[in-house]
């Protein structure tokens, strides 16, 4: 591809659907390389808004808002960040020829959908995947839980970052689950998937990138996860050949199927030498952003580098580990106090995200650190994401 100037007749525009983090870190590698970015957000301020060249604050879930934006910005590619999208208008606007959709708006529609991407991996990929079933009442997932068992996991078969999900023990969980689910579904549509429980070691995230010349693997990141979301990662995790080979194997089978160019993050559980496919998102993933201090090319800039056809290398340059820093506060503006004994721990980095509203729960920026081992990476990620208080202005 030839590169041209931002702001100039012959720029290539990129616009983001999702302005938050991880856009932001995308945004600035696709400005290295002479790209003009837009940034679309369902709010003002967002972290990708603040260093692209232009924003729009658009309800993204709303298909004429959403192909009037990029009607009016007429951008080279479209690459949505967020799950939260008019999926079906992405897939007009691919085949109305407005733009490229990265990966594809298939890809996008596909996985936004636990009960698409699921049967898309189960049943006619046959990869190997919990059991699990769909229902749209609540009697239909009291039958569907008795049949697989407990416990089990209920999830909206539409919603992101853990939410609307429970575990249930037994059969008096399936009422309280059910209502948790419609109530934090990102659509109305009462549609609910039951996953059974698969005991394993550990789960991973493969990064998975498809670029102009083939697929590409990073080495595994390994993570924990609260309530759905992520709270700590790192890179590499430990795990068998046979087990790399077949995560590797279930990661390029479901990202040749979805197709396109750019990061896909692939969810695996891990088992000794098994594996089971979770979930893929067509994105770069949040566990993924370990990769800014463990990789010669983080998530991102692989993602803006595949986009942009060019070569990418997913090398990595140290045992890595990230943790999560919360707002710990509603609050309408912040203040971080600790950010230079944070950044006294050796080997360590602060991504502070630049939210502008806190929740006890948001996710306001995460410690990075470098180690000999990851073991040592991790204690240093978790110190210094310790060292920094966020405080309510």
């Amino acid at each position: 591809m030839t590169l041209g100037t931002p702001l100039s007749p012959a720029a290539i525009k990129v616009m983001l659907l999702g302005s938050g983090e991880l856009g932001k870190e995308v945004i600035i590698e696709l400005q290295r390389l002479g790209v003009e970015t837009i940034a679309v957000d369902r709010y003002a301020g967002a972290p990708a808004a603040q260093v692209a060249h232009r924003s729009h604050v658009v309800d993204m879930t709303d298909a004429k808002a959403l192909r009037a934006v990029v009607e009016k910005e007429k951008p080279h590619f479209l690459v949505p960040e967020i799950e939260a999208l008019a999926t079906d208008e992405l897939v007009r606007i691919e085949a109305d020829g407005l733009c490229t959709v990265i990966p594809t708006a298939r890809a996008a529609h596909t996985t936004m959908n636990r009960e698409r991407i699921r049967v898309l991996a189960g049943e006619e990929l046959k990869l190997p995947v919990s059991p699990y079933a769909f229902a749209s009442s609540l009697e239909e997932l009291q039958a569907a839980c008795d049949r697989i068992g407990y416990p089990n996991f209920v999830k909206p078969v539409m919603s992101s970052s853990g939410k609307g999900q429970s575990k249930l023990k037994s059969s008096a969980d399936v009422a309280p689950a059910w209502d948790k689910a419609l109530s934090a579904g990102r659509v109305r549509e009462a549609r609910v998937i039951v996953e059974g429980e698969i005991h394993f070691d550990f789960e991973i995230t493969q990064l998975t990138v498809r670029a102009k010349d083939g697929t590409h693997f990073c080495a595994p990141i390994g993570h924990v996860q609260k309530d759905g979301d992520y709270v700590e990662s790192w890179q590499p995790q430990a795990m068998s050949a046979k087990a790399l080979e077949r995560s590797r194997d279930i990661a390029k089978k479901v990202t040749d199927a979805l197709g396109g160019l750019g990061i896909f993050g692939v969810e695996l559980f891990v088992k000794g030498d098994e594996v089971w496919f979770s979930e893929v998102s067509p994105r770069p993933h949040d566990t993924g952003l370990v990769t800014l201090v463990s990789q010669l090319q983080s998530e991102f800039a692989l993602h803006a580098r595949a986009i942009l056809g060019l070569p990418v290398d997913t090398a990595m340059a140290s045992p890595g580990a990230s943790a999560v820093i919360y707002g710990g506060v509603d609050a309408k503006a912040m203040t971080f106090d600790g950010v230079e004994e944070a950044l006294k721990v050796p080997g360590s980095e602060l991504r502070l995200f630049g939210k502008p509203e806190s929740f006890v729960k948001r996710r306001m920026g995460v410690a990075l650190a470098r180690g000999t081992d990851t073991n040592e990476a991790r204690a240093r990620a978790k110190q210094a994401a310790a060292s920094v208080k966020p405080k309510a202005v």
